[in-house]
Parts: C-alpha cells; structure tokens; sequence
C-alpha cells in the first residue's frame, strides 16, 4: 500500500500528538498532589535526552511533526524532572 506524502504525514502528526498527549496526565497529577516519590528520575531523566535528540533529528531532516512532537514532549519530561527535584522525596522521609 502506498500512501501520498500528506497521508504520511497526518498519521505521523496524529501519533505524535497522542505520545506527547500521554504525558500530560502525569505532569498535572504530580504538580497538583506535589509528590513525585513514585516517579522514577533515572526514566524521565533518560528519556528528556531521547527526545531532545529526536528534537534535534527532527530539525536535521526537516520534518516539522518530528520537531513539534518532540519539542514538545520534551519540555514535558523536562518538567517531569524538576517537579522530581521538587517533590521527590519520599513521604516517609520525615526530616524537614
């Protein structure tokens, strides 16, 4: 089956923009409980590298879904790890 370049190009936007959507849940659960203990800072520290270089990849080859998708996600888990230093430490931990 061969697809015409838009069409690829919409099922790459739409792909992307629930990837990055997935992520939003999860920011605002942690912004509003301000409680990271249960969010592991290795993951989001890791993958904010891997999509910064999918960002960077993406303005290479020039394809805007690749640069929106991972921009944004990016500053997404981002994010995730500075509410992780905020908010991480562990609610068992009682010292102030």
């Amino acid at each position: 089956m061969e697809l015409s370049g838009a069409s690829v190009v919409l099922v790459g936007s739409i792909a992307a923009a629930c990837t990055t959507a997935a992520f939003v849940p999860q920011v605002v659960r942690v912004w509003r409980l301000k409680r990271a203990d249960e969010i592991s800072f290795a993951t989001f520290l890791v993958f904010s590298v891997g999509t910064f270089l999918w960002f960077v990849y993406g303005v290479w080859i020039g394809s805007y879904p690749v640069i929106l998708a991972n921009g944004v996600t990016f500053a997404l888990a981002l994010s995730m790890v500075g509410l992780k230093l905020k908010y991480g430490r562990d609610s068992r931990d009682s010292t102030p």
